[in-house]
C-alpha cells in the first residue's frame, strides 16, 4: 500500500463505507476481496489524480460508487503484473494454452 497517499488518513473514517462495500460485494458472490484490497484499489485506480481538496463525503461517494466490474478488472490487470511467467519450459507454454 503507498503509505504516502494524502487519503491514508481518512481511512478509519471511511471504514463504514468500505465495510458496507465488502459486504455488497459478499451478496454477489466475491467472498475474496478484503478491506485492504479494496481500498488499495481506491488509492491506485479511483484516487490516483485526485483535486486537490476531496471532502469526507465526497470519498464515502465514490466508496459506495466502486462496481465490482471496475474492481474485478483492477485486480485481474494487478494480477498479470505481478505474475512471473518463465517461458523457458515448454511445459508452461503447455498450461498456459490449455
Amino acid at each position: 500500500m503507498d503509505n504516502s497517499h494524502k487519503f491514508n488518513h481518512f481511512r478509519t473514517q471511511v471504514q463504514p463505507a468500505l465495510k458496507s462495500k465488502l459486504f455488497e460485494f459478499r451478496l454477489l458472490g466475491i467472498d475474496s476481496v478484503t478491506e485492504k484490497e479494496l481500498w488499495d484499489f481506491l488509492i491506485k485506480k479511483k484516487w490516483k489524480k485526485v483535486k486537490d481538496e476531496m471532502k469526507l463525503y465526497e470519498m464515502i461517494q465514490e466508496i459506495l460508487s466502486v462496481k465490482v466490474s471496475d474492481y474485478m478488472n483492477f485486480a485481474t490487470i494487478e494480477a498479470f503484473k505481478t505474475a512471473e511467467f518463465s517461458f523457458d519450459d515448454e511445459n508452461e507454454w503447455k498450461e498456459l494454452l490449455k
